[in-house]
């Protein structure tokens, strides 16, 4: 496909010499790697603004829980799995509200968030109706703004249009067109791809046969899933860095694909596809071979989210407002049409967001279609939280939600163009 030269526009480089000279302890220096960038920014700000008693005593109790952290940008698979696992009892969620974490910017509906995956870089990105996706250093405080981006040939139009690749090194950006843009966090560098070598994306004559909507990326992010036309997923080899596909799998679904996510069982992975029409297809992604086919039970259409934590739970949403409940005997057993563990009605409009804590202990569900219709499940007893949200939560017309890396935030976007925050206080202070 031929493409004319996109315009993007981002903020200056924060890496630049002129952007650092500030941060320089000699003025030799020129780069800085981005474990000592971080550190130097947030000493600059501190001087400027120093900590209050609440974030030092923070520091402290952050510096004695590991003193081995890998690099800055690397996954927090390690970390989370040696940190001790609080049970969560259900019926009342300890849960307070913070300032709105975009309280800086407000002014456009909020179309997708994403937390970096590690904990020890708290940034939660905001992509925004006006094609702007905005860095905020989430500290509980202010969470001030840290850089915007303008990608305006790319409209965001699902939850997934902005996403981190799961080392936090880059940023992801989707929409209904043929081509994406990757921000590099490292050197602050956008840039826009011309679409995928090997399919219609890539095609000249027929840029609107395929779109990079909806996008999901491994556990280990070697792998883009894209959902395209026809009922196929393209299958990227990320580590090319060119687009290229490696695969595609044919799942033959009607009314398109509406939901991918990725499963993990030991060194296996494996894709999960929900379609249009409510059939959910299980795939085995290095054979390339289907192991499971059911339609959901009622024939709902929605959101779907699986595998979260070691619970192995499914969740898939419904236009009526009902979410299903698959427990691991869905992906293990050998019944040609599971049953739902449990159907959860506490919603009368169509669900449009389905999102999973980092131990599967919570699980976020929202509707769109009418003001305050959010839930939060307790996923142990497959119940909903009764203390929230309350009358008096500002909650809106949810777009987007989604959790810190080890559950102490929970943002919630909406219609406003408000970024919500709430602290979940049985996963740390704020």
């Amino acid at each position: 496909m031929t493409m004319r030269k996109q315009s993007l526009h981002s903020d200056p480089n924060p890496y630049s010499p002129l952007r650092s000279r500030k941060l320089r302890d000699a003025p030799s220096e020129t780069t800085l790697s981005g474990r000592e960038y971080e550190s130097r920014l947030r000493r600059q700000f501190e001087r400027i603004h120093p900590a209050p008693a609440w974030a030092k005593k923070r520091r402290r109790e952050g510096e004695d829980e590991d003193d081995n952290d890998d690099s800055l940008f690397t996954s927090t698979a390690g970390i989370l799995s040696r940190q001790s696992r609080r049970t969560l009892s259900p019926g009342i969620l300890a849960i307070e509200r913070l300032r709105d974490a975009n309280q800086s910017s407000q002014k456009a509906d909020v179309k997708s968030l994403a937390f970096h995956p590690s904990e020890r870089v708290p940034v939660l990105a905001v992509g925004t109706s006006d094609r702007r996706v905005r860095l905020y250093n989430v500290d509980g405080h202010t969470s001030p703004l840290l850089q915007t981006l303008h990608i305006p040939t790319i409209p965001f139009t699902s939850q997934s249009s902005v996403s981190f690749h799961p080392s936090g090194t880059h940023l992801l950006l989707t929409g209904n067109r043929p081509y994406y843009a990757v921000y590099d966090l490292q050197s602050g560098a956008l840039k826009t791809h011309n679409g995928l070598w090997g399919t219609r994306f890539s095609t000249p004559g027929i840029a609107k046969a395929e779109c990079m909507e909806i996008t999901a990326f491994s556990p280990t992010g070697e792998m883009l899933a894209v959902a395209g036309r026809g009922g196929n997923v393209h299958l990227v080899d990320w580590r090319s860095g060119g687009g290229q596909v490696v695969g595609t799998l044919k799942c033959a679904a009607g009314g398109g694909i509406r939901e991918l996510w990725w499963t993990k069982d030991g060194e296996e992975e494996g894709l999960a596809v929900l379609s249009g029409d409510a059939e959910v297809c299980l795939w085995d992604v290095g054979q390339r071979r289907c192991l499971r086919r059911w339609r959901d039970e009622g024939g709902f259409r929605g959101a779907g989210r699986a595998m979260a934590g070691t619970s192995g739970w499914m969740a898939i949403g419904s236009n009526s407002g009902l979410v299903n409940m698959y427990s691991a005997d869905a992906f293990a057993g050998t019944t040609a049409q599971p049953k739902p563990t449990k159907t959860i009605g506490n919603l009368t409009t169509a669900i449009s967001t389905l999102r999973f804590n980092h131990d599967a202990q919570l699980m976020a569900i929202a509707s769109r279609e009418k003001k305050d219709a959010m839930k939060l499940i307790h996923l142990p007893s497959l119940t909903a939280f009764s203390n929230w949200p309350t009358s008096s939560s500002p909650i809106g017309h949810v777009t987007a939600v989604d959790f810190s890396p080890r559950s102490d935030y929970l943002a919630i976007g909406n219609t406003k163009g408000r970024v919500l925050l709430y602290h979940l206080k049985d996963y740390g202070k704020a």
